[in-house]
């Protein structure tokens, strides 16, 4: 298991499944799971320890509000730790109170943090660590990142040859 996605809760999984997608389609091995820094503690230890024993590289850890999954799961292990703070329709601070908790780590246990609802980045992030040792992950974030301007330049000409723009 390369990465190891962790959910705070049920309705976090909707906006962290673009994470799985993507990894899925790097073929990085990848597993999502649902636990509660505060409701689940000892399970989150549990799991982080059965990632690790099972080969993680990367966790990416998605929770709302109070945020406190990324940092728990930080504290459990010396593995890059990227953290995703969710928007919560039980909170009033659209995911700024999550980017808060998520970002504001004590010396000596980093969380990366990517964007509020920002799962899509975070597996991209996760990706570019494995790729350091993955020559075929490597590969294949190359391609994507290839295809990417490709995209950008057909769509380009299309708005040109649409408004009567510029045309290459």
């Amino acid at each position: 298991m390369q990465v190891v996605i962790l959910v705070g809760s049920s309705s976090d999984v909707p906006k962290m499944l673009p994470a799985k997608k993507l990894l899925d389609d790097l073929g990085v091995e990848c597993e999502m799971r649902i636990t509660s820094a505060h409701r689940t503690p000892e399970r989150t230890v549990m799991l982080v320890d059965e990632a690790r024993d099972a080969g993680c590289q990367v966790f990416i850890c998605g929770a709302g509000m109070a945020a406190h999954l990324a940092g728990a799961v930080a504290a459990q292990t010396t593995k890059p730790v990227i953290g995703v703070p969710l928007t919560s329709s039980a909170s009033p601070l659209g995911g700024v109170d999550a980017l808060l908790a998520t970002v504001q780590m004590p010396s000596g246990m980093p969380v990366a943090t990517v964007a509020i609802d920002g799962a899509k980045n975070a597996a991209w992030l996760a990706a570019q660590i494995l790729a350091l040792v993955d020559r075929n992950v490597a590969l294949k974030l190359h391609k994507a990142r290839e295809s990417a301007a490709r995209d950008v330049v057909a769509a380009d000409k299309k708005f040109q040859a649409e408004s009567g723009g510029k045309a290459d």
